[in-house]
């Protein structure tokens, strides 16, 4: 056996490998800003500043896209790569561009709403009335046909 008492190279060796010397941390590099993160990289890996186009740009872009489809001449994913956006931006832009729609309907003067709904009372009111005269009439028949009356 050997003695364990002899200090030789191999004793210090293995003392040292028992015990752990501190090490520095791995340092990291400090983490990209969120903006930074997000931007788009074109082909040569360069940052590309986002494209911002104006209302007007949008709805042409929209219109070019509805025509498309609406003449079968692509599926809805092709006109959007062929106008140079993405789905995403589509739908966001086709949501953004519907309340504008509805504030067209609600330009309308008040009178011609008022005078809209009086029709429409009217239309209603007679209709009922039709109904009501056809329903007596099946009524009365199905009594006679039953030996009620």
């Amino acid at each position: 056996m050997a003695d364990e008492s002899k200090a030789g190279p191999f004793a210090t060796i293995e003392a040292n490998a028992g015990t752990k010397s501190p090490t520095a941390k791995k340092r990291r590099s400090p983490r990209l800003q969120k903006a930074a993160a997000e931007q788009v990289r074109d082909s040569k890996g360069t940052a590309a500043k986002p494209r911002r186009y104006s209302d007007q740009e949008k709805n042409d872009k929209l219109k070019l896209i509805e025509t498309q489809v609406a003449e079968r001449k692509s599926t809805l994913k092709d006109a959007i790569k062929s106008a140079g956006i993405s789905e995403q931006t589509y739908y966001q832009w086709k949501r953004a561009a519907k309340p504008v729609d509805q504030k067209d309907d609600k330009t309308r003067p008040a009178g011609d709403e008022l005078a809209d709904l009086v029709q429409l009372e009217k239309e209603n009111s007679r209709l009922r009335q039709l109904l009501a005269d056809k329903l007596r009439a099946e009524n009365a028949e199905l009594r006679k046909r039953l030996g009620l009356d």
